[in-house]
């Protein structure tokens, strides 16, 4: 008779966090430890550039670039200094979401802690987060 292996044990991905620290003043990004012990990090550029707001998501539709892809030079646009992405403020959206005022002038998005897990770019979780796990 042959031998049965167990079932591999579902993990339970939690989109709740346990901890969440928003380095301002180092300029380091945000760092979120989930109830389930997993840990994650977002720089400030990233967190910009993958706003989720309705605008954000319009124009990254427009110009097909992914959620934390920088936004795309236009065709023969000279560059031109940008600061870095840095959080004026930082807002608690009840329990279930962060929201920032970007130096920018920028403050739509509403960062839900389902969508962080979701783009945890840890080296776990990979470049595409764990939507495709």
């Amino acid at each position: 008779m042959a031998e049965q292996k167990p079932a591999e044990a579902e993990v339970q991905v939690s989109t709740d966090p346990k901890s969440v620290k928003v380095n301002l003043t180092a300029g380091t990004g945000l760092d979120i430890i989930w109830k389930d012990g997993h840990e994650s990090h977002f720089g400030f550029q990233w967190l910009r550039d993958a706003c989720p707001c309705a605008m954000c998501d319009e124009e990254r539709e427009q110009s097909g670039r992914d959620f934390g892809e920088p936004v795309k030079p236009k065709p023969g646009e000279l560059p031109m200094f940008k600061a870095a992405a840095k959080p004026v403020d930082v807002i608690p959206v009840g329990k279930y979401a962060i929201s920032f005022r970007w130096n920018d002038g920028h403050q739509h998005g509403i960062y839900s802690w389902q969508f962080l897990r979701e783009h945890c770019r840890c080296e776990r979780c990979g470049p595409q987060g764990t939507k495709t796990q």
